[in-house]
């Protein structure tokens, strides 16, 4: 019978192992009939040959997974009295049942085994076995049981079974305990004991425990290396782990004088991916090459999800197309890279291959990956077949999966489906509820959020840090400063203003509220403040017209270490075109020339309107030439840009080379050329163009497309044509189209339709003192003081102030700001003395002061007086003072220039020799050698 053995098949192929399979146990059988119906044989050699057959038989049913074979060995061991007893041959079945997963048939083998004659090797086989199974409290039961049988001691393969038992549960006491009773039994210094005490202490999260047991082994092997790495890998201490895997390079891993293998890698390359230093898992990549290890499944899929999660998709792909024995976790890993990136053809492409393979099926994963890719309504159709497979195959009973497909469908413009894949599930979470409440409120429901988030209170469920970012959404875009402060107020006394996502949820809700002090007390209080917090503070202070504040936060993040990402870097630039920081912008733009950021779009189009909004518009057009592929918003960028500075027939220039060159105009394009005919005063090509975004690019025009239009109108005087285009609009006009009506009826002197403006412009801001102000001023320029007192004694009734005057000029890297009146500043009599100087200078070659802008019914000197106080003059009276001679001076205003202020500095450029650019709130004035490039028409 033992010639038998060596005969056992070695094929792989299941057909193969079935029908060998038979014939073995058919020949067994036989052989073993004189021993089971023959009590009185007494040939020992036969049983023991016949045993060591069987042992081996059990032993391939453990390789193969094969426990019908072994059960059928089962019953012929049962059956014999010789072998029914046997402590190896019953130590095998516990095994094989094991191996075959079925641990209660391991148990039920022990257990049947008599009681007396159990040793260690018994107990140590049913101990791994549950360890194996993931029965850890099973596991310890037995241990403690083990430990209860006189005579019986553990040795060095119980106690590593025990300890992985104490990790499975993360009970790091019971594992200390069996550290004690390791160390009393002498077996610490165990090669076993010792890696799997490594483990337990890891997986605990006593990561320096686990460095002790380490550092005390007096032999360590590959296993003891790779286990202390993959601790310090699930800790997250990255540092530790490269300092570890160069000593185990220069030890040769220990005493065995092993090279790093799979085990090695797939521990390795996942760190290299976590800190994004594709350069280094390169050159593991190499490794793995040299040591042979590239063929191994897992090797492969950590290499590939590393190239694909750092951005090198080509890279992945090479090594994805290399793996011969594609798994789930391949395929899943190169679908999660392309979706990641937004590349829905390569997403779905790779999912039709998938599904053609016969071996690999989607599972819940795959879905999950998948459904990133969906983000436009365009996508719909994939949306729903992907769905359809998942409720096929039953994957949609995932929770995960069907959260998933909650937030996918109002990407693709599907709310409803949303609704109904909520609606659908039996047991909604607080999860579920989170995807849902979260997809109102991102896609343009704010209201139906906070609704929805009554109904889930109502159910029983308690609100968690998900569900509080998007209630902080709804209630920002909803501008429900009340309700959101009642979110604050429960978040303090729940302890959730320590999270950082909701910290910054609480920033962005305080900033779309126009609350910029509330959110820097928020932010100041913050310990920890990540980059995108520092972000949010500096994006906000610049979009609610806070310039300086933006820059200073931007100052104050480079000193506390912070590396600016892109988003900062738009932030403080938005901030410098603001004030006309042109120093501080051409700063910015060297940091984005050294951090290599001029390829992304946002950035470079965020550069060009810098230096158009500076007055810089030679430079603006120098980095849009350099562009090598001109997209739609670089084009909306610069032509934008002539245009505010008055450029109109450059910027109409650069509108039909944009067409020329195949790139195709949008609402934004039309906006720029039509501001552009605005400020050039082109009345004709403004309203032939307005017409040709309909008829010709068919592009709707919006009410920000008319209001520019009526505003080119007022300002040409055809007031009659800008009343009749607002009469006609098919939008409801807004104030800033009464408001834009009512400014150029006070230029013009148009009494009857200021007065049809003004009533409008109230109704639809009666809480706006800039509203009153316009209406005040129309009186006032006809000289009509009793409705003017009218108009200032309801403001005043109300509690409205009206803006004051104030501009800011950038110097050394300073942003400096002057108030009408302003005389509390330093030098402010210094500056005075100077404007004094500079209006005698003037004053003799021909400026006279121009009292009509003035709406106050004083005398003539007092009217003189209040001019020679206009911010833009004390701004630039100070430039003067701090700036060398020939240098161009930048000033911005947050109100429309006076007419006295624009003669005087036309004069001024003359006299002084300089070009003086002046950015009011409707568009720049370059002052040079007595003229003003807008012609004398703004």
């Amino acid at each position: 019978m033992a010639c038998l053995a060596p005969q056992l098949p070695l094929s792989s192929h299941p057909h193969h192992h079935h029908l060998h399979n038979r014939r073995i146990l058919h020949i067994h059988k036989s052989s073993l009939t004189p021993s089971i119906h023959h009590h009185n044989a007494t040939n020992l050699n036969d049983a023991v040959s016949t045993s060591q057959s069987i042992a081996a038989l059990l032993q391939h049913c453990v390789l193969h997974k094969d426990i019908q074979l072994g059960r059928k060995l089962h019953s012929l061991i049962s059956a014999s009295p010789h072998l029914r007893n046997d402590v190896v041959l019953t130590t095998r079945l516990i095994t094989m049942y094991a191996a075959c997963n079925s641990p209660s048939e391991s148990r039920s083998a022990f257990q049947n085994f008599p009681h007396k004659k159990k040793d260690i090797f018994l107990y140590n086989a049913l101990l791994s076995g549950l360890t194996r199974n993931a029965l850890y409290r099973d596991a310890v039961s037995l241990f403690l049981e083990l430990l209860s049988v006189g005579g019986l001691l553990p040795d060095n393969f119980t106690l590593p079974c025990a300890v992985k038992a104490c990790a499975g549960l993360a009970d790091v006491e019971l594992g200390k305990a069996l550290h004690a009773l390791a160390l009393k039994l002498g077996l610490c210094s165990d090669l076993f004991v010792g890696n799997a005490l490594i483990a337990m202490y890891g997986k605990c999260g006593f990561v320096e425990s686990a460095f002790k047991v380490f550092d005390k082994m007096p032999r360590r092997n590959l296993v003891s290396w790779n286990s202390i790495m993959l601790v310090c890998s699930e800790n997250g201490l990255f540092g530790e782990i490269c300092g570890l895997f160069k000593g185990l390079l220069l030890n040769g891993g220990g005493d065995e004088g092993s090279v790093p293998d799979v085990a090695t890698m797939v521990t390795m390359v996942p760190v290299v991916t976590a800190m994004g230093e594709v350069k280094l898992g390169m050159l593991f990549h190499g490794l793995a090459l040299k040591l042979g290890l590239c063929g191994d499944l897992k090797v492969s899929n950590s290499l590939m999800d590393m190239y694909s999660k750092c951005g090198y998709l080509c890279e992945a792909r090479v090594v994805f197309d290399l793996i011969s024995d594609k798994n789930v976790v391949s395929w899943n890993s190169m679908i999660r890279g392309h979706s990641k990136v937004g590349d829905s053809h390569g997403t779905f492409e790779l999912l039709r291959k998938m599904t053609m393979e016969e071996k690999v099926l989607v599972n819940e994963v795959t879905v999950l990956n998948l459904l990133p890719a969906c983000l436009e309504k365009t996508h719909l159709l994939s949306l729903k077949e992907i769905h359809g497979y998942a409720l096929r195959h039953g994957l949609q009973n995932d929770e995960l999966v069907a959260n998933a497909f909650v937030a996918a469908y109002p990407k693709c413009g599907s709310m409803d489906y949303a609704e109904r894949v909520f609606n659908g599930m039996v047991v909604k979470t607080v999860s579920s509820w989170n995807a849902l409440i979260g997809a109102l409120a991102q896609n343009g429901f704010p209201e139906k959020a906070l609704d929805l988030y009554s109904v889930m209170t109502d159910s029983g469920l308690d609100p968690d840090w998900f569900t509080i970012g998007g209630l902080l959404l709804a209630c920002a875009q909803l501008k429900l400063l009340r309700s959101g402060k009642e979110i604050h107020g429960f978040m303090l006394r729940n302890g959730l203003e320590l999270d950082e996502f909701i910290g910054i949820s609480l920033l962005s809700f305080y900033i779309h509220c126009g609350e910029m002090w509330l959110a820097k007390l928020l932010f100041d209080k913050m310990e920890n403040r990540s980059s995108v917090c520092w972000n949010t503070m500096i994006t906000g202070f610049s979009q609610n017209e806070h310039p300086c504040e933006a820059l200073d936060t931007f100052r104050q993040m480079l000193s506390s270490g912070t590396h600016p990402q892109e988003i900062a870097l738009i932030g403080v630039m938005d901030a410098c075109s603001q004030v006309s920081a042109l120093r501080l912008g051409k700063e910015v733009h060297s940091f984005v020339l050294k951090a290599r950021l001029t390829e992304d779009t946002f950035v470079t189009c965020s550069l060009i309107d810098m230096y158009a909004k500076c007055g810089c518009m030679e430079q603006s057009q120098n980095i849009f030439e350099r562009l090598i592929e001109k997209d739609e918003a670089s084009w909306n960028v610069i032509i934008a840009g002539h245009g505010v500075n008055g450029n109109g027939l450059k910027a109409l220039e650069l509108f039909e080379l944009m067409q020329r060159s195949g790139c195709r105009p949008n609402s934004y394009t039309f906006m720029g050329v039509l501001m552009a005919c605005n400020h050039a005063g082109l009345v004709t090509e403004g309203l032939r163009y307005l017409d040709q975004m309909q008829s010709l690019h068919g592009i709707t025009a919006k009410l920000e497309h008319y209001s520019c239009v009526v505003d080119m109108l007022g300002r040409a005087g055809r007031l009659g044509e800008a009343l009749k285009l607002v009469n006609e609009l098919p939008y409801e006009p807004d104030s800033g189209i009464w408001s834009s009506l009512l400014s150029s009826c006070r230029n013009y002197g148009d009494l009857d339709i200021g007065e049809k403006a003004s009533k409008k412009l109230l109704e639809l801001g009666p809480e706006k003192a800039e509203n009153y102000v316009l209406l005040s001023n129309l009186y006032a320029g006809l000289g009509k003081w009793d409705d003017m007192r009218k108009v200032r004694r309801k403001m005043k009734e109300i509690g409205l102030q009206k803006d004051a005057g104030c501009s800011w000029i950038e110097i050394g890297g300073k942003v400096y700001r002057f108030l009408v009146g302003d005389g509390t500043f330093l030098e402010s009599k210094q500056v005075q003395k100077n404007w004094i100087k500079l209006e005698k200078k003037i004053s003799k070659i021909g400026y006279k002061p121009d009292t009509s802008c003035v709406l106050h019914e004083l005398e003539e000197e007092e009217k003189i007086k209040i001019l020679k106080s206009h911010s833009e003059k004390l701004a630039i009276s100070f430039g003067l003072l701090r700036t060398a001679e020939g240098t161009t001076m930048r000033v911005c205003k947050n109100l429309r220039i006076c007419i006295d202020c624009h003669n005087a500095i036309k004069l001024v450029s003359k006299v002084v020799e300089r070009e003086i650019i002046v950015r009011d709130n409707k568009r720049f004035h370059h002052f040079k050698s007595g003229l003003c490039s807008c012609g004398d028409y703004w």
